[in-house]
């Protein structure tokens, strides 16, 4: 169940951070253009789809015989696509929450409220 000032906060589209309301973010996007907003979210996005594949690539490395991962011709290019999905949809399910934080740093810096 969600605090009573979480629930205000959410009712009156303030974001929230680490289940408190996050009042700087709130000031901060009242300054910035809807269109640097949404840039800052893809950018925060792929920062953490790039930080994922990373680690994806480095488990699944070691990784031999038969299937994607196998050891055969092409495999590397494939892999290397895989890993690179495997990481855009673990982003699009909510991630590891490094770009929530990315993001609110880029809008901060964009609003000049660091």
């Amino acid at each position: 169940m969600l605090s009573p000032a979480v629930t205000d906060a959410l009712a009156n589209g303030i974001p929230v951070r680490n289940g408190r309301p996050d009042y700087t973010l709130a000031a901060a996007l009242k300054k910035v253009s809807p269109e640097t907003q949404a840039k800052a979210k893809t950018q925060s996005e792929d920062f953490e789809a790039m930080f994922l594949n990373s680690m994806v690539s480095q488990m699944t490395s070691s990784l031999k015989g038969d299937g994607p991962f196998g050891d055969t011709v092409g495999t590397g290019a494939w892999r290397s696509m895989l890993t690179d999905q495997y990481s855009r949809s673990i982003v699009k399910a909510g991630g590891l929450g490094i770009s929530a934080d990315v993001y609110r740093s880029l809008i901060l810096k964009q609003a000049g409220a660091s």
